[in-house]
């Protein structure tokens, strides 16, 4: 059973944080130039909370706001599930959807943030495990 570490091992250990008072237009500014749909707010090394592109949509495109003058912690996700790099992929899926996230912080026994994982990295895990499988199979079957 593929387990978060191994998510982690094949991303890197790479985490884009800003700080609370960040605002959501260089938020977005930054994600967009690493390509990526999610943020770690920290104040420091305190993790406190996940801004992505669903909190984007939802709290300042559809109330009004405006990202220029709203900061990443007036908008960020705040107490999410918490899973540590031995969670398994099947954990990861059903915390997901039982709790309609996309994205899910990886902390380790110290409580220290040690990465961020997607539904598209479970996704990824998942076929790649499967491809693994249909190649031992075929292998079996030939020998």
């Amino acid at each position: 059973m593929k387990q978060v570490k191994h998510i982690l091992a094949r991303k890197g250990g790479r985490v884009i944080a800003v700080s609370p008072n960040t605002t959501v237009f260089n938020v977005l500014i930054l994600m967009a130039e690493e390509n990526i749909g999610s943020v770690i707010v920290s104040d420091g090394d305190h993790y406190m909370g996940l801004l992505t592109e669903r909190d984007y949509a939802r709290k300042i495109i559809l109330m009004g706001k405006h990202s220029d003058d709203t900061t990443a912690a007036e908008i960020m996700s705040k107490n999410l599930p918490k899973i540590t790099p031995e969670s398994s992929i099947e954990t990861c899926m059903v915390l997901m959807s039982e709790h309609n996230i996309r994205y899910l912080p990886v902390f380790d026994r110290d409580e220290k943030l040690c990465g961020i994982i997607s539904v598209n990295d479970l996704v990824y895990a998942t076929i790649h495990a499967q491809k693994e499988t249909i190649e031992h199979l075929q292998v079996y079957i030939q020998s």
